[in-house]
């Protein structure tokens, strides 16, 4: 006879007290349990970036607006697109609008490269204080100030006191106005941002390449490969998502050349190829108090620059499936 086992059914279900769920969670967006702390942590950092960046958003109104300090924004009367028509027909736009292409174009192309072969280095260095060491040297150059960066660049290349025009007298040459000189502006403003930039450029991507798997080094050392078909095989397509982003966001500044530096550095002999837009805007909307003027070239920057942003993103995400969104 036999004996028929006894049917195992499954334990019955948690039973799950929503109520008390919805306590919980309302705790804890009322900042229950510790958690305001972070709320009051966040504050100041959330306080800084609405004023500084959200609220001055309004004044955008003020380049369709013939802007007057006495009436206020919504005060003064309506304009329209006269200061973009102003900007647009004004004879220097054409050569200003080049220069500022150019002049990020180049800085983009040379100084882009530059931290990534920086981090390709220092990950092939085994010496860790040697390491460290070179990495400070090429990292320093990032704190230094505009104004001594260019300051640097005269004592360099000056007509009268450079040390290079020392070195081609005691050579029997005669001196050159660097300077002055419209085929130096451009190399001068481009190495000098490399140098001053590379170093501080390549922490991004020595993160990444920390992040690459340890045993993947091991394989390839057993596989015997070489230390360039380790780099091209493992370390690229480790640090290529980061790549893809930093050039994104770098491409979506082509017009936001930094006014410092080139304000520095011009001069009425280099003047051609040394205007670009944020010095005109400068001299004309700022300097002269066209404050209208100076909002709507503002304005166009930022659409130009957010364009081209969507659009290489758009490319980085069908071409390489990796974008910002």
């Amino acid at each position: 006879m036999s004996i028929q086992k006894p049917v195992k059914y499954p334990p019955p279900p948690p039973v799950v007290n929503f109520e008390a769920l919805k306590r919980r969670k309302r705790e804890a967006l009322l900042g229950g349990r510790g958690i305001w702390q972070l709320y009051v942590l966040i504050l100041l950092p959330v306080a800084f970036v609405f004023v500084f960046n959200y609220m001055p958003m309004g004044g955008i109104l003020i380049a369709f607006k013939n802007y007057s300090i006495r009436r206020g924004i919504f005060g003064s009367e309506w304009a329209g697109f006269k200061y973009f028509a102003e900007f647009f027909s004004s004879p220097i736009f054409p050569a200003i609008l080049k220069n500022t292409v150019v002049l990020s174009l180049l800085s983009l192309a040379a100084g882009f490269p530059f931290p990534i072969l920086l981090a390709f280095s220092f990950n092939e260095i085994e010496n860790f204080r040697v390491k460290k060491i070179v990495q400070t040297i090429t990292f320093a150059p990032y704190f230094v100030s505009t104004v001594v960066v260019v300051s640097i660049l005269f004592q360099i290349f000056s007509y009268r006191y450079g040390v290079v025009n020392a070195g081609l007298k005691l050579l029997g040459f005669n001196a050159v106005d660097f300077m002055g000189l419209d085929g130096f502006f451009r190399p001068a403003y481009v190495w000098s941002g490399v140098w001053q930039g590379a170093g501080y450029g390549s922490v991004l991507y020595l993160a990444a390449l920390s992040s690459v798997d340890v045993t993947l080094y091991d394989a390839a050392a057993i596989d015997g490969v070489t230390r360039l078909q380790r780099l091209l095989h493992i370390d690229l397509p480790a640090i290529t998502p980061t790549i893809i982003i930093t050039l994104i966001l770098n491409t979506g500044n082509i017009l936001s050349v930094g006014f410092e530096k080139v304000f520095l550095m011009q001069n009425p002999i280099n003047y051609g190829v040394s205007e670009i837009i944020s010095t005109y805007v400068y001299k004309v909307g700022i300097a002269q108090a066209q404050f209208s003027f100076a909002t709507a070239v503002g304005l166009f920057n930022s659409v130009v620059n957010c364009v081209i942003l969507f659009a290489v993103n758009h490319i980085a995400k069908r071409v390489n499936d990796t974008s910002l969104f």
